[in-house]
């Protein structure tokens, strides 16, 4: 018996769930004579705040000496810590520093390093002085062999500064945007290579200027530029707005209940890089917004990294935990092994939030076993949705047992349904909606439709049509999808997760192919603790050729149930070489990138559909 199949054995599907403090969906769908469907919801936005820097001002004001934000020190160390008051003070010495250089709101600061204390001071420094912040996935200059990303980022928003948490070891990136631009001004903590020091930046005084600075902000004022992933090019520089910000906040606000206030100071763990929209917005606002204290987690959902995150998550009990569906699914293996685990992660827990993909009924099952088996409840999962051009749009906002649903509209929020083909593709348009690409006009026009909605690519449907109220259900990428040669559709994001479920737990994720082929063909990450399991197995064989037999019964149970082709995996290969990072295989948010996978696997594919399969290849 796996570790999984013993947890799921101990679900109750009739456990009752922790209470959800949201709303329950109500909208509204105006249906047009295109064909397309506009929705809103019937909840009124809250009140947001006015800036980013005004919410760390208010916050620091009421609790100066709460922690804020604790980050490890190095080799696992002891937690070192700011407390709200100080990182106002850090942030409007940083302020009055960069105003001081004669930075205003045309210039930017550039972060090259992930995630710390510093990032983030250096980003709330940024936002009070009104100058925008860019950081930047610190791939780009530690992993990239030739920086052309990085100077593509630099070329973008030509940055006056520039900071790297090590000199030392962006020393070869900084090298190369010097020799771009010889009179950048670089900050790190170490001081290395001629660089001014973190410390003496944050130790500026500031004087009334800085809250002039602050006082000049509003809605309109370009708080950040972030970078797309750049997974069919060179990233876009996507301007964010305090308004776009504040209008996720306010969007989330009009959906809360009032609760009794326990005086409970909410946890956070976060590992998710401040270079994406998930963790550098949504997550990073959402927590200042609720006065809580943020752990930096160095932690990834990587093999041989996500121990970092457990041995976190033994001292950090957190209120909400929202991560990447694969570390929902390393998560739920570390803890059906791990009493103690479970015990500290379940604690304080209200709810779970999931995004960017979508999680599998398995997992999802096994989280819940979990849950049940630790507190006698399951606990709600919400999910929300967006873009880096949009931030969150919708949210699953209500206790649900479906997982996958992209849910409703945030209040204030237009979502579009546009005919595509036999697919609505999702279309939005709101206060959290980007006007476009820095410095990229045709880009631009190309990205919104005739009405002003901005088009996402993506593709959604109700879970019933009849009643909206239902939400909806994502159904796959617009672009991502293929026709067999057969001229029969295969929805590629609705067909992945069922793969994964179907050989959970021997499998961490799949790549699908076969684009004008004449079947679907499955490329598998195996699933480390799946391996291990197999590998402590006395039967006879070594454990891929296992993981190879027991690949090919899962599907072909899979395809006896399938009902087309569509859905119907002729062969599959098991890929031993992990994700790679470097190559865009895999973002540095855990997200696998279809595409790239394809393309840098490109023989595997053609021995995949060659007449007499290549080696690892098996048929199905």
């Amino acid at each position: 018996m796996t570790p999984a199949d013993g947890a799921s054995a101990l679900y109750d599907a009739k456990a009752p769930f922790k209470p959800l403090a949201m709303k329950g969906p109500d909208v509204h769908v105006e249906y047009r004579p295109d064909g397309s469907m506009v929705i809103t919801s019937n909840h009124a936005p809250g009140q947001g705040p006015r800036s980013i820097a005004h919410l760390l001002a208010e916050k620091a004001a009421e609790h100066p000496d709460r922690p804020y934000l604790k980050q490890r020190e190095p080799n696992h160390g002891p937690w070192r810590s700011v407390s709200y008051g100080e990182a106002l003070r850090a942030a409007e010495g940083i302020a009055q520093w960069l105003l001081d250089q004669g930075l205003g709101t045309e210039d930017s600061v550039m972060v090259l390093s992930g995630n710390s204390i510093e990032h983030a001071l250096v980003m709330l420094g940024a936002y009070t002085a009104g100058v925008p912040v860019a950081p930047i996935s610190p791939a780009y200059s530690l992993i990239s062999a030739d920086h052309a990303k990085l100077r593509h980022c630099f070329d973008k928003v030509a940055p006056r500064v520039v900071f790297a948490q090590s000199g030392a070891m962006f020393e070869r990136a900084l090298a190369t945007l010097r020799a771009v631009d010889p009179t950048i001004r670089v900050v790190t903590v170490d001081g290395a290579g001629e660089a001014v020091l973190f410390s003496e930046m944050a130790g500026t005084a500031p004087t009334p200027a800085v809250a002039a600075a602050r006082e000049t902000l509003g809605p309109q004022t370009v708080a950040k530029y972030l970078f797309t992933s750049g997974s069919t090019g060179m990233p876009k520089a996507v301007p964010q707005t305090f308004g776009m910000m504040t209008g996720v906040i306010a969007g989330q606000d009009g959906l809360k209940l009032d609760e009794p206030d326990t005086g409970e100071v909410p946890q956070g763990l976060e590992w998710m890089p401040w270079s994406h929209i998930s963790a550098g917005n949504i997550g990073f606002n959402g927590l200042l917004w609720s006065g809580g204290t943020l752990h930096i987690d160095e932690g990834k959902p990587l093999p041989g990294m996500f121990e970092t995150t457990i041995r976190n998550l033994y001292e950090v009990s957190p209120m909400v935990f929202g991560s990447a569906p694969i570390a929902f699914s390393m998560l739920a293996e570390a803890m059906e092994k791990d009493a103690a685990l479970r015990a500290s992660f379940f604690r304080n827990l209200r709810y779970m939030g999931y995004g960017g993909a979508t999680l599998s009924n398995d997992v999802y099952e096994r989280i819940q076993a979990l849950a049940v088996a630790e507190t006698g409840h399951r606990v709600p999962l919400t999910t929300m949705y967006g873009a880096t051009e949009t931030q969150g749009i919708t949210v699953t906002h209500w206790i649900t047992e479906r997982v996958g649903l992209v849910g409703l509209p945030l209040p204030g929020i237009q979502l579009k349904l546009a005919p595509s083909g036999s697919k609505y593709e999702v279309r939005v348009k709101g206060p959290t909606v980007a006007s476009g690409y820095h410095k990229d006009p045709e880009k631009t026009a190309a990205a919104f439709d005739e009405d002003g909605f901005y088009r996402l690519g993506d593709a959604a449907r109700f879970v019933d049509p009849e009643d909206p109220a239902k939400g909806l259900v994502f159904d796959g990428r617009v672009t991502e999808d293929f026709k067999l040669d057969s001229g029969t559709w295969v929805s590629v994001g609705v067909l992945r997760p069922d793969l994964v479920a179907a050989c959970s737990p021997y499998v961490m994720d799949a790549v699908i192919c076969g684009q004008d082929k004449p079947s679907i063909g499955a490329l598998f990450w195996p699933s480390p603790a799946g391996l291990a399991a197999l590998a402590a197995d006395p039967g006879p064989g070594a454990p891929l050729d296992k993981l190879t037999a027991i690949l090919r019964d899962r599907l072909a149970a899979f395809n006896a149930s399938a009902g087309g082709s569509s859905r119907r995996v002729g062969r599959f290969a098991i890929m031993t070489e992990p994700p790679s990072i470097d190559a865009g295989e895999i973002t540095d948010k855990g997200y696998v990138n279809q595409r790239a996978t394809l393309e840098r696997r490109h023989a595997l594919v053609e021995s995949l559909y060659a007449r007499e399969p290549g080696p690892g290849v098996e048929t199905v």
